[in-house]
């Protein structure tokens, strides 16, 4: 089992990880004033779902 199967399978550790993905988020729209705020928020979900988190995916048991 790889790292990132175990992260998969692991509930906390995808929500420690996601509200650190919304506080990077928060911390660069502040930072830029916004400006880039689209631009952000579609590389955060490209990383997220790359990781296995989508937010819209519904949740597993």
């Amino acid at each position: 089992m790889g790292i990132f199967d175990r992260f998969k399978s692991n509930r906390h550790a995808q929500d420690k990880a996601r509200d650190m993905s919304d506080a990077a988020e928060r911390k660069v729209n502040e930072r830029t004033g916004d400006k880039y705020g689209s631009r952000v928020d579609d590389a955060q979900q490209r990383i997220e779902r790359q990781a296995g988190m989508e937010r819209d995916k519904p949740d597993q048991p």
